[in-house]
């Protein structure tokens, strides 16, 4: 049994936001796993060539692309439905989809909030609860939300995502209180400050790099490469009596004063 434990071989994965970024890392490592990748993300361009990268490194047959609005529920319920229908059961679901938006909270406009939560909270809750029909149907499935250490800590001026994010944390423990006793594991990753295209205008900011540096435990920036085996062990048969849980992978920031 061991040295299956964590294979994924003909298990089908959507990933969403997962064009570019942490969500295309983890599609990755869930890829590299034996999963088949539904890969997930708003920009055509973009998906298409992930979609192209992806297929030449793990199998034209193991890689399929949908593009949907995680926010809008018809389109949700047309995009599960679509994939189901023509890829096949969705056996994992990483809820990675996201936005940050950084200004004072006495500048934060009511629309940049709500377009914040709609992103970063509501989607999981839309996406989750189509895919779980499925799963519940099946009695099995993996749904893992991509959390941030802002689930338990505060910065200045990203309110609307700290509010987001500590709100999935509850979700992903509201999903497993009523899907657990069905045969789900509803579980959330929280990475903590990871260098990425995204990310990399602080690494160059000598103040902020620094303050990471001596904030964090483990002396350095994380690299997306870090979330992805404990993505795939959440994935796996190894996670079925973790249930509710958050991970944080932030190299010891949350524990420390």
């Amino acid at each position: 049994m061991g040295s299956n434990l964590f294979d994924l071989t003909g298990r089908i994965a959507l990933v969403t936001g997962s064009s570019r970024g942490i969500g295309k890392e983890l599609a990755a490592g869930l890829a590299d796993a034996g999963a088949t990748i539904v890969l997930h993300g708003r920009n055509a361009a973009t998906l298409a060539a992930t979609a192209a990268e992806f297929a030449q490194r793990f199998g034209q047959e193991r890689i399929y692309s949908y593009a949907f609005d995680v926010t809008d529920a018809q389109a949700v319920a047309g995009g599960i439905a679509a994939i189901e229908a023509e890829v096949g059961p969705i056996r994992i679901l990483v809820n990675n989809a996201g936005i940050q938006h950084r200004v004072p909270l006495l500048e934060l406009d009511v629309a940049d909030w709500q377009r914040v939560l709609d992103t970063n909270l509501t989607s999981a809750f839309l996406v989750g609860r189509e895919a779980a029909r499925g799963m519940l149907a099946r009695g099995e499935g993996k749904i893992i939300n991509i959390c941030s250490v802002q689930t338990d800590l505060a910065r200045p001026t990203i309110a609307a995502y700290t509010a987001a994010k500590g709100g999935l944390r509850n979700l992903t423990r509201a999903m497993t209180a009523e899907w657990a006793g069905a045969g789900l594991q509803v579980n959330g990753i929280a990475p903590g400050y990871i260098h990425t295209e995204m990310t990399q205008n602080l690494v160059d900011d000598e103040k902020f790099n620094s303050w990471i540096l001596g904030r964090t435990p483990a002396g350095r920036w994380g690299t997306v490469a870090d979330l992805a085996g404990p993505a795939v062990w959440l994935a796996s048969d190894g996670s079925d009596y973790v249930n509710g849980q958050t991970i944080f992978i932030d190299g010891g920031m949350t524990v420390v004063v």
